[in-house]
């Protein structure tokens, strides 16, 4: 059986159909979105598949799109229609199949049973053997560069299926449209559709097995490599040969201000940068992912915004985001940063509950009620000192009294709608088990 009827067999295709659908996502182009793609394929289902068979499906340009990043640019991604997602779907999935058995064990990125996680450990493991010197590698703009006929190339010595290798290529060239106007893509793998991911690791592959065969220890996730050895003399030499072999064998730029030589302490890696405790090494959440968190946070939590929504919706919302970002970071060193968060969390909390009561009268008898339902033992006096002070939101709600009142536990427990406040300490503690 050739590598397209294999894709194009209904059992794959239903397959990449589901996972696109699971994955919903805005419309391209066409303005097709998921859930009209269903009878669309069921009416012109055959007449799609024999155009891929005799080379005549014509992709259509993927729909520009930006994201923001850390340092304030912007990331381009390219959004194809929801009917190419599904046959770029039926691609990785073949072509992934293929390559799993190929793959280095030491890349990471977008394989099935691999994560971020797993890269993380094993530079950790390097670090613990003593391979001390970190060469960090930065490929400019990667998903932008990858060079076409080098592509096509690398993937013949495994694909030997001409209309595969044809369909891929279409898609390759199928041009970006932004703002109206349609332009050509010459090289380049843009990210945003299924098939970019697997191609990128098809691409990378070929660095992959050239340090392997000089014996490096390295790991990759995606474009972001790290190398480890032994001495800073080793780690430039690698630095330098490395660079040079990427940009002569697979026509890459490396970014020479950002590829550097640097003890683990100054390198960051997939949001993470290395410590050393109780003489072995680890990993932390770098400062910047940390007040990301925080900004994220803020501006949910903006004052005029929030006090306009009900506070179990607030809440709610609060604990998806913080839930998502120790998921990701729990393997790191971080229990002193959860508390200080906690902390911080919990006032911004109470700045909203204080000032959707709004009137002293109002703060003075929920402050009352709430005093003497949990036996918090504070006198009516101060209380209304609180109720009736001059000083701002913010400041009036650091007070001890309303610290107390609308306690940690409170918070946690005590919201309607099972929508408690999460503890971002006690999570984190029952993520790593402590």
């Amino acid at each position: 059986m050739e590598l397209i009827d294999m894709i194009t067999s209904k059992e794959n295709l239903n397959r990449a159909y589901k996972k696109v659908v699971a994955n919903k996502g805005a419309s391209g182009v066409d303005g097709m979105t998921v859930d009209e793609l269903g009878a669309y394929i069921r009416e012109n289902k055959d007449t799609i598949v024999q155009s891929i068979r005799n080379r005549t499906y014509m992709p259509k340009p993927v729909r520009r799109a930006y994201i923001p990043k850390d340092n304030g640019k912007k990331r381009p991604l390219g959004i194809p229609t929801v009917l190419d997602r599904v046959i770029q779907q039926a691609i990785a999935q073949s072509i992934s199949d293929i390559y799993e058995e190929i793959f280095s064990e030491f890349s990471y990125g977008f394989r099935p049973g691999r994560s971020c996680h797993n890269a993380i450990k094993q530079a950790l493991d390097y670090l613990n053997e003593g391979y001390e010197w970190v060469i960090d590698v930065d490929i400019e703009q990667f998903f932008d560069t990858v060079n076409h006929d080098k592509l096509i190339q690398i993937l013949r010595e495994q694909v030997n299926d001409s209309t595969t290798l044809n369909l891929i290529r279409k898609y390759l060239r199928a041009g970006v449209m932004e703002k109206g106007l349609e332009k050509a893509t010459i090289t380049g793998v843009p990210q945003g559709g299924p098939l970019s991911v697997v191609l990128s690791n098809v691409y990378l592959d070929k660095l992959d097995k050239e340090l392997e065969q000089r014996g490096l220890r390295f790991t990759r996730y995606a474009d972001d490599a790290l190398i480890f050895t032994r001495s800073e003399l080793a780690a430039n030499r690698v630095m330098k040969s490395i660079t040079e072999w990427i940009e002569r064998k697979l026509f890459l730029k490396v970014n020479a201000t950002k590829t550097k030589v640097v003890r683990p302490t100054r390198s960051k890696y997939l949001g993470f940068t290395f410590l050393k405790h109780g003489g072995e090494w680890k990993v932390k959440p770098t400062t910047e992912k940390k007040k990301k968190l925080k900004q994220k946070m803020s501006e949910y939590l903006k004052r005029n915004k929030a006090i306009s929504r009900p506070l179990a919706e607030t809440t709610k919302r609060v604990n998806e985001i913080v839930r998502g970002w120790i998921n990701y970071f729990r393997i790191g060193m971080m229990k002193q940063f959860m508390e200080e968060f906690g902390t911080w969390l919990r006032h911004k909390i109470r700045v909203i509950v204080i000032k959707q009561w709004k009137m002293p009268k109002t703060i003075y008898r929920n402050l009352c009620y709430l005093n003497r339902k949990n036996k918090n033992g504070f006198d009516h006096e101060a209380i209304y000192k609180v109720a009736n002070s001059r000083l701002g939101w913010y400041r009036r709600s650091g007070m001890n009294v309303v610290n107390f009142i609308i306690s940690p536990d409170l918070l946690e427990n005590k919201i309607k709608d099972n929508a408690g406040l999460l503890n971002p300490l006690n999570y984190y503690l029952r993520k790593v088990g402590i």
